[in-house]
């Protein structure tokens, strides 16, 4: 029996599934179009009617990832809702995300690369951290309207905030100095991190 035909869109996703794992397993700069071609069993040509060269590839990968695991995008973020009980939720999601196996891996080889191409730092930070940060400030700016929070630099302190839920646990995780963190022990960070930042922006 023939193989099933793949849509146009299920080969994007194939190749872009294909293009992720060897940019993880060999690096960027190690791995070429011809070689992801050769894995997809396809032509070079192939590959490149659906992307114009290996950097629009890694974008792809990127946006890939984000679109799989950006809880910190899609969690509501309600106007009125309380800022502590949003702030952990949020602080959750982000230490949740960041901490998926597949998301410190990109980190990793990002960080291993990026003396040779910090486009690809640049990406990352501009297709996923920026993205979450940009959302987190319009509702920081929101509430420091109503009085829920100081007025200050709304912008800086999603930074801030995010600083927060990253310094512990995804860290020493990135580094390979621990496991994975349990669900228990993000929740303790996501308070922490919370009351630390509502300490420094109480009004």
């Amino acid at each position: 029996m023939a193989g099933k035909v793949q849509t146009s869109e299920q080969r994007r996703r194939t190749i872009v599934a294909t293009a992720r794992a060897a940019f993880l397993r060999h690096g960027y700069g190690n791995t070429s179009m011809s070689a992801i071609a050769a894995s997809l069993g396809g032509s070079k040509t192939t590959l490149w009617t659906y992307f114009p060269g290996k950097r629009a590839l890694f974008d792809a990968v990127v946006d890939d990832l984000v679109a799989r695991y950006g809880e910190a995008l899609r969690l509501p973020l309600p106007p009125d809702a309380d800022p502590r009980t949003t702030l952990e939720a949020f602080a959750i999601s982000i230490i949740s995300t960041i901490t998926r196996p597949q998301i410190v891996a990109m980190h990793r080889m990002v960080t291993g690369e990026a003396g040779r191409f910090p486009e690809l730092g640049r990406a990352l930070l501009e297709r996923g951290m920026k993205r979450g940060q940009a959302r987190l400030a319009d509702w920081i700016a929101a509430q420091m309207e109503r009085g829920k929070l100081r007025m200050a630099d709304s912008a800086l302190a999603a930074v801030q905030f995010g600083g927060l839920c990253q310094c512990g646990a995804f860290q020493q995780f990135l580094l390979g100095a621990r496991s994975r963190p349990a669900p228990a022990e993000i929740e303790a960070e996501a308070v922490a991190a919370t009351d630390t930042f509502l300490r420094a922006y109480a009004p």
